[in-house]
């Protein structure tokens, strides 16, 4: 993969997998999480890695959505508001870029991505 890819990964692990242990937000990121990678391992045993592994995030639009709504909650000045925020942005970011991945997918373009 190249080098933006593997930054782009770690700031998606690191902003999701962050304070699992200390609120119930976090708890749900990290039980999505869990939820996608089971899910992409079985799409790319399926398919391999292609560009439908995008589609493992699909659980990603309703956790954003149960993040959005808990906004209130945190103010942004705080380290955990600041973590809710760049989950919501970062995820919300990734989720543009699996849709047009899975567009690309079902446009015919079945090719290995890796």
């Amino acid at each position: 993969m190249p080098p933006a890819v593997h930054v782009w990964l770690f700031l998606l692990l690191s902003v999701n997998l962050l304070a699992p242990l200390f609120l119930l937000e976090a708890r749900v990121v990290l039980g999505t999480m869990l939820a996608s990678v089971l899910f992409m391992t079985w799409i790319t045993a399926a398919t391999g890695f292609s560009r439908l592994v995008g589609l493992g995030h699909i659980l990603w639009v309703p956790l954003v959505i149960f993040l959005w709504n808990a906004l209130p909650d945190y103010a942004a000045t705080t380290l955990l508001g600041t973590w809710l925020r760049a989950v919501i942005a970062l995820n919300t970011v990734s989720l543009f870029i699996d849709a047009n991945d899975v567009r690309k997918y079902v446009m015919g373009d079945r090719r290995e991505v890796v």
